[in-house]
């Protein structure tokens, strides 16, 4: 008697979506995509991106397919939440992860069990699309990191350039004619290997992030043939920034009458340091 795979997914469902979903993708945008022979074809694998709109998925998901994987993504919870949406993810495997809640940290969990399966995992290290004015990536979460060195997977960095185009984040009125270009590029898996052994410590898993998320930005820089922020955009500093002015606001014109005061919630310049747009950037090597 053959031993029972156990499949948190429907395999049906899997094969229905390579069926259909490749021809639409190819439809909605033009490519120009490399370095998909980074990507392993066997065995659980991390697929780690900057994160630009939600037209990304869709590129992603086709990029990885194309490398030989079925790309698994960590989605908000809220989706599973929607009728037909919801039980469909369920049914391909996708995996709900329950932002700012304990639910959190339950999500790395099924995660993990989902790399000893043999998954290949899609992750977005930034948790949302890029806030930087620049669309550059932002600080990253630690998930990714924690992940990688709780499991050993290799993480694969990508970069994705040309989604926003197609679908501006914040927006619901899709650009798709005509259609636009989507450059996408894999690189090696990130070294992660002076973390290897050491206890799994905010500092350490910072340090791992930050590791994934400079060579994200460095294939980045090379689609984009420019040079990146010297920091990373940091959201959290950016709102402590804009509290903090407009309480100085307040301090010295509590009335609200000052005519040069800056908006409500205006961030104020890069956090993090690096520069702020106004001169332009000089083409990186490739």
């Amino acid at each position: 008697m053959s031993k029972r795979v156990h499949r948190d997914y429907s395999p049906a469902v899997r094969r229905a979506t390579t069926v259909t979903f490749p021809t639409l993708i190819k439809a909605l945008m033009r490519r120009d995509w490399h370095g998909q022979e980074h990507i392993p074809r066997q065995g659980g694998a991390i697929v780690a991106a900057n994160h630009l709109s939600y037209a990304d998925w869709a590129a992603m998901a086709l990029f990885v397919y194309q490398a030989g994987r079925y790309p698994a993504f960590l989605i908000k919870s809220s989706a599973f939440n929607v009728k037909v949406i919801g039980p469909f993810l369920h049914a391909a495997g996708q995996l709900p992860v329950n932002r700012g809640t304990s639910g959190a940290a339950l999500v790395l969990k099924e995660a993990e069990r989902a790399l000893e399966r043999g998954e290949c995992l899609v992750f977005y290290p930034e948790g949302t699309a890029t806030r930087d004015p620049e669309q550059w990536p932002m600080v990253p979460k630690t998930g990714v990191a924690r992940l990688a060195l709780a499991t050993g997977a290799p993480v694969i960095p990508v970069a994705c350039w040309g989604a926003q185009v197609i679908l501006p984040y914040g927006s619901n009125k899709p650009h798709l004619l005509p259609r636009h270009m989507v450059r996408m590029l894999a690189g090696p898996a990130v070294d992660l290997s002076a973390f290897a052994g050491q206890p799994l410590t905010r500092d350490v898993l910072r340090a791992a992030a930050g590791a994934i998320m400079a060579d994200i930005t460095g294939l980045l820089a090379h689609l984009r043939e420019g040079s990146p922020p010297a920091s990373p955009y940091d959201p959290a500093a950016a709102r402590r920034a804009a509290r903090q002015e407009k309480a100085g606001i307040l301090q010295n014109d509590p009335d609200g009458r000052n005519p040069g005061t800056a908006p409500d919630g205006d961030p104020g310049p890069r956090p993090a340091g690096g520069p702020g747009g106004d001169e332009p950037r000089k083409a990186m090597p490739a």
